[in-house]
């Protein structure tokens, strides 16, 4: 069996994602013979394989003279197979490492990034335990209850506009959210149901009030943060271009309790069970996000600015036209946000009416997070 370096593998674990998205996509009875045609395989792998995925929990109906049907998929299965089953990327996340347990996602997708791995490659871990967040944070998780990833970006443009794909990232999370929270995610079959049209409706507003981005980054569902990000650049050893990008997400999924976080965070965050009040499918919110980010993507490639996109990520602004804290190194000051501009930088109204285009540090808001 041929293999990868420790991404997906030829041969059985793709014979396994090739029949669960051949499953997943019909909707209907597929034939043995029609899966062995199409994957080119024997009738006795796709039994086989069949096999395991029923030992491991999918529910598939097997009838003879009709072929084999996904009635349901596990309720929350976090393997390359289940993710790999539910792409419908071009790129991004067509490169996959899924581990059980890892130190850090960034961490080892930046070593993807020295190792030649290709632009778009994910890793993703069911469990971190030396997570990272801005300015050297912990953060940590447990299994079964965070979706914790990283993607390798290899871009063609200058180190000044990396900041803003910060900015990218936020806004396909939190759009992604919003259909989670929805319950669009995921059709009643327990298929992916983002659509390109859906992309379009829900670009321009933000479809669940609840949901909001706090500039640059976190991911704020009722006033508490839900999910933060880590965008780490590596150059050249000329220092002229950058070598790789690495974008890590870690969303708060499936935790029961606000008792699960950590005691200093405990009040200021949640996760999407506690919001929705039942179990999701991390494995479907990841592809809603890949698909979204990979589209928003190609909208900031176009103008190497966020000026298509910052309409949708206004619209989700949390603090918009109220009182936000500016932590700057030159000096702490208040104002009034008053939006983005096509570069991602917050504009702040001083006191004097002067703006201020804020692109780094801390920023907190009136409101959020014990400001009070």
């Amino acid at each position: 069996m041929a293999r990868s370096r420790g991404g997906r593998r030829m041969g059985m674990k793709t014979d396994r994602s090739d029949i669960l998205a051949s499953l997943r996509n019909a909707g209907d009875y597929v034939s043995g013979q029609q899966l062995c045609e199409r994957l080119g395989v024997s009738r006795t792998a796709v039994w086989k394989v069949i096999k395991q995925l029923k030992e491991e929990g999918y529910h598939i109906e097997s009838v003879s003279n009709k072929g084999y049907l996904l009635v349901e998929s596990p309720e929350d299965v976090l393997s390359e197979e289940e993710i790999a089953s539910r792409l419908t990327t071009q790129w991004a996340g067509r490169k996959l490492y899924c581990r059980r347990e890892t130190g850090s996602t960034n961490n080892d997708a930046k070593r993807c990034g020295e190792e030649g791995d290709p632009h778009g490659t994910v890793v993703v871990a069911d469990m971190q335990n030396a997570g990272k967040g801005r300015r050297g944070r912990a953060w940590q998780t447990t299994p079964g209850t965070a979706l914790s990833f990283s993607i390798l970006l290899r871009p063609d443009f200058p180190a000044q506009r990396a900041s803003m794909i910060t900015l990218v990232m936020a806004l396909a999370v939190a759009q992604a959210v919003e259909a989670a929270l929805d319950g669009n995610t995921e059709d009643s079959a327990g298929q992916a149901a983002f659509a390109e049209e859906g992309i379009e409706s829900r670009a321009e507003k933000a479809s669940d009030p609840t949901v909001r981005i706090k500039w640059p980054n976190d991911i704020v569902v009722n006033r508490k943060k839900v999910c933060g990000m880590l965008t780490e650049m590596t150059m050249t050893p000329e220092m002229n271009e950058i070598q790789y990008l690495v974008v890590g997400v870690g969303i708060n999924v499936n935790n029961e309790s606000p008792l699960e976080f950590q005691e200093e965070i405990r009040d200021k965050a949640t996760s999407l069970r506690i919001e929705k009040g039942c179990r999701l499918n991390r494995a479907a919110l990841l592809q809603d996000v890949l698909c979204r980010f990979e589209r928003h993507y190609q909208t900031f490639l176009e103008t190497l600015t966020v000026s298509g996109l910052r309409e949708a990520y206004q619209a989700r602004l949390q603090g918009l036209d109220g009182e936000v804290r500016v932590l700057d190194p030159a000096g702490e000051y208040t104002g009034i946000s008053r939006g983005i501009n096509d570069r991602g930088e917050l504009l702040v109204e001083r006191e004097n009416g002067e703006r201020v285009a804020v692109y780094a540090g801390e920023v907190s808001v009136r409101g959020l997070y014990g400001y009070v």
